[in-house]
């Protein structure tokens, strides 16, 4: 095949099996019109019966001519002429495109094809053309791009193809785009093909061209003594040169896939000056840096960068352009320049935040630390910003004072506290110092900035917690008193009440003491459950059978205005809490949720499991990651007042009218909750609702058999759920009465002397340890109070069980000290009566206790 040079004239268009078509002449048409009009003149002059004869055969030869033409316009060999067809512009379009075409029908022949597919085919005259399977048959490059053009060509789709056709004469050979596509969609045309063969050799060579410089330039690039790399604005390097993946001992298949990012192979917080550039519109910024790049193995080198950023219009930042120059080897060959890489990497690696600033608090120079903090407390970077930005308006007048202090050179400036701006509420202490006299001019201070966040968090929170101690010891403290002082009480009053019949005057007096009595032993226990002193009887419990038996207890105590939703949990893990209180819990919440929805509204209480990974990601501070049962409460009520959040869960503080509460509902749910091992916290926003959300430890059951709880270990009951006597209270035996409360022990020693019992009293365990020897340990029973001077009530059981180790107890106490169960044996058997208690409650835990096994 040939191929025309570019300077020769273009060969003149054929078309295969097409006559060449003949132009139409009016002069002809009108010779023939006069030359009718004149025989018919002739024959209207000559009579009607001479011309009849002539008229005849006229009609008769216009009638045969006619027919004939008919005939051969049907067979084709006459058509009439298209206008459009014959278009000069139309038809010079394809007859003269530089590109070569030819349409074929559906056998494949050509009938049609200009004169550039004559010359790229190497066609001399129209009968010559030859479809293209036809031309490239036998060539093993283009066989298969021709296959796929013709099964696009038969089934009317579009395909294109590009091949290489290798010189015959050894020449290199040229490159050829081939397409293909139907001549147009109606039936009709989609038979024909119409195809187009371009010479796109100098393109290709000019793309190599391209590709070769391209290569060269990379291989130059990939090989210089300096590092080179670029970082997206998502921090991801989208290119990094040979040089610095071979400093780095990094593989480049790692690089531009995602595989690294900026944070990756920079150490400490120096990623943070490269994003710390403030973005203006439109510009073009080149920053320089001194940091430290972190290799693979977890070693550093030093390193300059000259960091150069294009911003768009829209201010986004694009690919940097960042050239890396290795400071390593100034470290040996020039001490001045080490002492400066020494500095830099002092300065950016310090745990303190440092700025130079002017006295109108523009930053001119930050280590990394500054840069990473200031990103933290704004979206805009930490060059060019001023650091009275970085301060809450409140406190930004104090940093604003100590600069000018040091821009005045003033030595020894007070450290400055202050609140960050930013969304959160973030602390830092501000340590500024004055600069040389010669360099005051650009620089006014240096700005040491200590973020204090944590510490300040954690001093609260011990501060909270100790004044939380505080007031439960106190409030502890003054339970025990009380429960001492109200058994007496309820105690007389059991003697006034079996004294005095139903129709004495008095009777009803000594039923409002009991009741007093009764509603002041409530509040103590729930002073009680505040200092977590309470005694509890924890057992296994699966919360969603809890709560679904306290249904209709909630519904009753909400009433009908306020909806109420359970949503449990599936497959909730175990918990170990004593039932009642966990009752208490909810019902205290509930309660409190009714009365912050006087107008109605919706109760949630939902369960669910929370593990110790999604623990971990919660924000509530001092509960450690541990897997736990998640009970949340939540209400639409009118919610909590910020002011006063912090405050609700100490005792005697309420937000309800004088003589509607007693300001203990929600320090007992909080003191409950923290003796069970659990943590609460709450949500609340005014007019929106309040949620309290609590957590309980999952329990594990252990591997061997738990033993079974006794009784009366470590169990506390309410005087409204005392043990209904029996009809018969009265029994026998000697009673060992231990009690350091003069007078409530003599009150207890003549209520169990009522009902026949031999009582001995002693006011302490030393007491009660004599009085035991004397009686050569013939004891049925021993009731000891708990907490007594000298020897406490645990020390008291072990001596006496050394002498007598079947001898039987009962504890009395308003709560259980930690000490108690702690010097106690494992698995020790005894009773126990919570304070304050009735005489009937008393006789009663007695006659069970003596009750043979």
């Amino acid at each position: 095949m040939t191929a025309e040079p570019d300077n020769a004239p273009a060969p003149q268009p054929f078309a295969a099996q097409e006559p060449a078509r003949r132009n139409g002449s009016i002069v002809l048409v009108l010779l023939v019109a006069f030359a009718i009009v004149a025989v018919a003149v002739a024959l209207m002059t000559i009579g009607r019966a001479q011309a009849q004869p002539y008229i005849l055969g006229l009609l008769a030869l216009l009638a045969m001519v006619g027919l004939f033409n008919l005939f051969a316009f049907a067979a084709g060999i006459i058509r009439f002429a298209d206008r459009a067809a014959d278009d000069p512009v139309m038809s010079r379009i394809a007859d003269y495109a530089y590109d070569g075409l030819a349409v074929t029908d559906s056998r494949g022949h050509v009938v049609y094809s200009n004169a550039a597919y004559l010359a790229i085919t190497g066609a001399a005259t129209a009968q010559d053309a030859r479809p293209v399977e036809r031309v490239f048959i036998g060539n093993p490059d283009v066989s298969e791009a021709v296959f796929r053009l013709l099964k696009a060509a038969r089934e009317g789709k579009r395909q294109q193809e590009e091949v290489r056709i290798a010189g015959s004469d050894g020449s290199q050979g040229r490159w050829l785009r081939m397409r293909v596509r139907p001549l147009g969609a109606s039936k009709r045309e989609a038979k024909y093909a119409v195809w187009s063969i371009a010479d796109i050799t100098r393109d290709r060579e000019r793309q190599e061209d391209v590709f070769q410089e391209l290569q060269h330039a990379i291989e130059y690039l990939d090989h210089a003594p300096c590092g080179f790399f670029s970082v997206n604005a998502g921090g991801d390097l989208v290119y990094v040169n040979a040089t610095l993946a071979n400093w780095l001992d990094h593989d480049l298949a790692e690089i531009g896939n995602g595989g690294l990012k900026l944070t990756d192979i920079v150490s400490g917080d120096g990623a943070s000056l490269l994003t710390s550039i403030v973005a203006v519109p439109g510009e073009v910024k080149t920053e320089v840096f001194d940091i430290d790049l972190r290799m693979r193995g977890g070693r550093t080198m030093p390193v300059r960068l000259y960091h150069k950023l294009a911003f768009g219009a829209d201010g986004v930042p694009g690919a940097s352009r960042t050239l890396v120059i290795s400071r390593a080897r100034d470290e040996h060959s020039d001490p001045q320049r080490a002492a400066e890489v020494r500095f830099m990497r002092f300065f950016d690696h310090t745990p303190m935040a440092i700025a130079t600033v002017e006295r109108s608090g523009a930053v001119v120079r930050a280590n990394a630390r500054y840069a990473k903090l200031a990103q933290g407390l704004n979206s805009e970077g930490a060059s060019g910003k001023s650091i009275f930005r970085s301060v809450n308006p409140r406190d930004r007048h104090l940093l604003i004072a100590a600069i000018n202090q040091a821009a005045e050179g003033q030595g020894d400036i007070a450290p400055v506290e202050a609140l960050l701006d930013g969304p959160k509420e973030r602390w830092g202490q501000f340590f500024v110092t004055a600069v040389e006299e010669n360099e005051r001019e650009t620089e006014a201070a240096i700005v040491y900035l200590l973020e204090t966040t944590e510490r300040r968090t954690l001093e609260n929170q011990i501060n909270q917690s100790q004044k939380m101690d505080m007031v439960g010891q106190l409030a502890g403290g003054i339970a025990h008193d009380f429960n001492n002082v109200l058994s007496a009480i309820m105690m007389a009053n059991d003697f006034l009440l079996n004294a005095h019949k139903p129709t004495d005057p008095s009777f009803q007096d000594i039923m409002q003491i009991k009741q007093n009595a009764t509603r002041a032993a409530t509040l103590v226990r729930q002073l009680l459950a505040f200092s977590r002193r309470q005694t509890l009887r924890p057992q296994v419990l699966d919360l969603g059978d809890a709560l679904s038996d306290l249904t209709m207890l909630l519904r009753r105590l909400i009433g009908e205005k306020v909806k109420l939703d359970l949503v449990h949990g599936r497959d909730l893990w175990a918990v170990k809490v004593d039932v009642s209180q966990f009752e208490q819990v909810i019902v205290n919440l509930a309660v409190n949720a009714r009365d912050a929805m006087p107008d109605g509204g919706k109760l949630t209480v939902r369960t669910t499991n929370v593990t110790t990974e999604e623990s971990s990601q919660l924000a509530y501070k001092g509960m450690p990651a541990a897997d736990y049962v998640r009970i949340d409460v939540a209400d639409t009520g009118t919610g909590i007042p910020a002011d006063i959040v912090d405050k609700i869960f100490e005792p005697f503080f309420s937000t309800k009218e004088v003589g509607k509460g007693t300001g203990l509902g929600l320090s007992t749910v909080y003191g409950i909750v923290k003796q069970t091992g659990g943590f609460i916290y709450v949500d609340s926003e005014a007019d929106k609702g309040t949620s309290f959300h609590i957590f309980l430890p999952r329990h594990i059951a252990e591997k061997e058999a738990e033993t079974e709880p006794v009784a009366a270990t470590y169990a506390a009951k309410a005087p409204t759920a005392e043990t209904r006597p029996r009809a018969d209270l009265t029994g026998q035996g000697t009673i060992l009465l231990v009690e350091d409360e003069e007078g409530l022990r003599s009150l207890n020693a003549r209520g169990l002397r009522s009902r026949g019992y031999s009582v001995i009293e002693a006011s302490n365990g030393v007491e009660a340890m004599e009085a035991l020897e004397e009686k050569n340990g013939a004891v049925d029973l021993v009731v000891s109070d708990v907490v007594m001077p000298e020897m406490d009530g645990p020390t008291l059981l072990r001596e006496m069980r050394i002498r007598n180790p079947n001898l039987k107890i009962i504890f009395v106490s308003g709560y259980a000290e930690e000490a108690f169960d702690k010097s106690l044996p494992e698995n020790e058997q005894f009773a126990f009566l919570a304070k304050p208690f009735a005489l009937s409650a008393l006789v009663a835990k007695v006659k069970e206790t003596m009750a043979p096994s």
